[in-house]
């Protein structure tokens, strides 16, 4: 867990209990297995705790072999709490293997 900054704030508030300033443009990075509605499906998780979220800015790496896809999705972060249910989200997909 990130400790807070100020001491005497309780890490108990989980509103306080961040080194980040929200809102804010946020990247999360997801490995999975290179399949065709991969991105597609990426993109559906961000919207629901994104509505903005533009397609457009997705970055797609390769792995070296083909067989795996590093997808970095620039979300508008506003809490804590938003960023947590994505995570949830994002890494509770069987089509992905690990989300950074």
């Amino acid at each position: 867990m990130i400790e807070p900054i100020d001491p005497s704030v309780s890490s108990a508030d989980p509103a306080r209990a961040t080194l980040i300033e929200f809102p804010c443009t946020f990247p999360i990075k997801v490995m999975g297995q290179k399949v065709d509605h991969f991105v597609h499906t990426l993109t559906a998780i961000a919207k629901e705790f994104d509505p903005q979220f533009d397609a457009a800015s997705i970055e797609i790496r390769q792995s070296k072999a083909g067989n795996y896809l590093g997808i970095t999705l620039n979300v508008w972060a506003t809490s804590q709490t938003q960023l947590d249910a994505l995570y949830t989200a994002l890494s509770s997909n069987p089509l992905v293997k690990v989300v950074l």
